[in-house]
């Protein structure tokens, strides 16, 4: 079983089971010629691997990448980048029980209908967002061709429960910032709103409980003029990557719903001249007008469900005697995976928007 990313002409297809051997990815049409700077790549690993900080999993990854095509001298050769990620802390052991009582809010049942009870549950098997590591991977490699191009990608935690950081500033995301947040195990533009999110993620841990929360990431210096109309929009292209990242239930771009509540007055971005070029007063789109980038930065959010393992009792069923159960999950999880979950959707934005600028 393997999930494939079907660009324009980046390709990424991503393999294996959370507790399997190893899990990893191919990617096809990456361009030749990049320097890779290996110290970016595992800065974004560490950034996603567990067991790193009190509000992820303890399952402890070292989350070694080893590439074994498509690099030569340190330099994408333009041949399939292939590589692989070990698993070695598994404890398979703590999912006997929910073989045939699915967690509810998992993969589990609607995978056992359509494998036939054949899926492998051991940590989600291929569902797990364990498989978030070989898109990280090929995220920082995309995120070092764009920065070539002079497009700069990060984000930041927008809100956890109902903790609220700063927003991006639309229409001024300056690079330093970006540069800050891409550095961060728990990026935030506030100092007091991390304090807050840890409390509250503390508070969920205590309980039993998980939380969710929301993911605000932006793309500046790409210009105007990438992506289509209809079928082939920015936002779509953008959508159709973000949400195979697991736990992902909803994405909206600038101001996304908050424009269903405002006049037409409110929510367009008018235009005016500075310095001679054509600039915008506001950013409410996001920087997408049409489908096509506006020449504004890109801004979208993309909100993410609680972790569904939690250790309350919940109801469930026997899918073997037909009968009602009571699951209680064993295992190591996540009271919170939106920190976690940054450099993976920094990863998947640096992915599509990379296949645009080259399908253009």
């Amino acid at each position: 079983m393997s999930s494939i990313l079907a660009n324009n002409k980046i390709r990424l297809s991503v393999f294996g089971e959370s507790h399997g051997a190893a899990i990893g990815c191919v990617i096809d049409g990456f361009p030749a010629g990049i320097e890779l700077d290996f110290d970016k790549i595992k800065r974004d690993m560490q950034r996603r691997a567990p067991g790193r900080d009190k509000t992820a999993t303890p399952r402890k990854e070292a989350d070694e990448p080893i590439i074994l095509s498509g690099v030569l001298n340190g330099k994408t050769t333009g041949a399939p980048i292939a590589v692989e990620i070990k698993n070695t802390n598994t404890k398979s052991g703590d999912y006997e029980n929910i073989s045939l009582v699915p967690r509810p809010s998992h993969s589990d049942y609607p995978a056992f209908v359509k494998y036939g009870g054949s899926n492998d549950v051991r940590g989600g098997g291929h569902f797990s967002g364990r498989l978030t590591a070989p898109i990280v991977f090929a995220g920082a490699l995309a995120k070092q061709a764009l920065e070539s191009h002079g497009v700069k990608i990060a984000a930041h935690i927008r809100q956890i429960g109902s903790v609220c950081d700063e927003r991006f500033d639309y229409n001024n995301i300056n690079k330093e910032l970006l540069e800050r947040l891409e550095t961060e195990s728990f990026g935030t533009i506030s100092a007091e709103a991390e304090a807050k999110m840890r409390a509250e993620i503390e508070k969920a841990r205590l309980d039993g409980d998980s939380v969710g929360g929301i993911v605000e990431c932006a793309a500046i210096g790409v210009s105007g003029g990438f992506g289509g109309n209809m079928f082939n929009t920015v936002e779509g292209r953008l959508s159709y990557a973000l949400f195979g990242i697991p736990a992902v239930k909803g994405v909206e771009f600038g101001a996304g719903f908050g424009l269903a509540e405002r006049r037409g007055s409110e929510a367009n971005d008018e235009y005016e001249l500075k310095d001679g070029e054509v600039a915008f007063k506001s950013n409410n789109n996001g920087g997408v007008l049409g489908g096509i980038t506006s020449g504004a930065p890109i801004v979208f959010s993309v909100a993410i469900k609680p972790t569904p393992s939690i250790s309350k009792p919940q109801a469930s069923v026997n899918l073997e005697t037909n009968e009602n159960a009571t699951l209680v999950i064993n295992g190591r999880h996540d009271p919170c995976i939106v920190p976690r979950a940054v450099p993976v959707v920094e990863a998947a934005a640096a992915i599509t928007l990379l296949d645009i600028l080259l399908d253009n």
